[in-house]
C-alpha cells in the first residue's frame, strides 16, 4: 500500500509520499515521488497502485517529456493521463487474468512556465483528472483515511508551507502507526509559488523519530486536558459510581 499527499496552500506546493513495497510478505523501499524540471518549470508526480503499472507509465511519460514541450500543467496531467490509458491497453488484460486489479490513482503538482498559479491535479487510473483548489487544499492517495482527520481539522488554503509540511508528517505517522504497509523513510517535495523550482528532502524514522514522540505527548495531554464533566450524566448511571469524572 501507500501513502502519498498533496497539500495546495496560497505560497505554494507540499508533497509527502512514503516508501514502503509490500509484495506477499516481502517488504521493500523504493521512491514513489518523481520530480520533474524542464524549461523553467517543475511539476511532481506521486502514484498509487500496482509498481510495475506505475514504472512504466512514468518511463513512457519521461520519453515523451524528452520531445514535447508542455507549458502548462494541465497539458503534462494529460499526457500522463495518455500514458496511463496505454498501459491499460497492454497490460490490463493480462493483469486481470493474473487476479491483479489496474489501478493507479496520481497525484500531479507545480507550475509551468505559463501557468499564472501553482496547480494540484489528482488523476484517476482512467485517465481522466480534477484540478484541486479552494475549498480542496490537499489530496491523498493509498490508504489514505488514517490520516485526513488532522488536516481536515487544521489545513486550508490560507495555511502556511511550514504548518502544512508539519501536519502532512503527522498525517503521514498517524497512519503509519495505524498500518504496516506504510512506512519511513518518506520523500518531501516543496514548492514556493513564482520560482519554478522544486526541492526534495528525504526523512528517516530515525530523523523524526523525536517529532513523533512529541506528537503522542501532546496526544495524551491533549485528552487529559479535555473536559470530562459531559460524561458524567453517563457514568453517574453505573452501579455503584459516586466519584466525579
Amino acid at each position: 500500500m501507500t501513502y502519498c499527499l498533496g497539500i495546495k496552500v496560497k505560497d505554494g506546493l507540499v508533497a509527502l509520499a512514503d516508501t514502503r513495497i509490500t509484495s506477499g510478505t516481502e517488504t521493500t523501499n523504493k521512491k514513489k515521488l518523481t520530480v520533474v524540471q524542464k524549461d523553467g518549470g517543475s511539476m511532481f508526480i506521486m502514484t498509487s497502485g500496482l509498481r510495475s503499472v506505475r514504472d512504466k507509465a512514468v518511463v513512457y511519460f519521461n520519453e515523451i517529456n524528452k520531445t514535447q514541450t508542455f507549458d502548462k500543467l494541465f497539458q503534462a496531467v494529460n499526457a500522463f493521463g495518455e500514458q496511463i490509458r496505454r498501459v491499460a491497453e497492454e497490460d490490463r488484460q493480462t493483469l486481470e487474468k493474473a487476479g491483479f486489479r489496474f489501478d493507479l490513482n496520481t497525484i500531479i503538482g507545480g507550475q509551468l512556465k505559463d501557468d499564472e498559479d501553482h496547480k494540484l491535479f489528482l488523476l484517476y487510473p482512467e485517465g481522466n483528472w480534477v484540478e484541486l483548489g479552494e475549498g480542496a487544499p490537499f489530496v491523498a492517495i493509498g490508504n489514505s483515511g488514517h490520516g485526513k482527520a488532522i488536516l481536515n481539522r487544521t489545513i486550508d488554503e490560507d495555511s502556511s508551507m511550514h504548518e502544512a509540511l508539519k501536519a502532512a508528517f503527522l498525517s503521514f505517522d498517524s497512519t503509519r502507526v495505524s498500518s504496516n504497509n506504510v512506512d519511513f523513510p518518506i520523500d518531501i517535495a516543496l514548492y514556493k509559488k513564482g520560482t519554478f523550482e522544486l526541492v526534495e528532502q528525504r526523512y528517516t524514522q530515525k530523523d523524526l523519530a523525536s517529532i513523533s514522540a512529541q506528537w503522542d505527548d501532546e496526544l495524551r495531554a491533549a485528552l487529559q486536558n479535555i473536559s470530562g464533566e459531559w460524561m458524567e450524566k453517563a457514568f453517574a448511571k453505573l452501579p455503584g459510581e459516586h466519584d466525579e469524572v
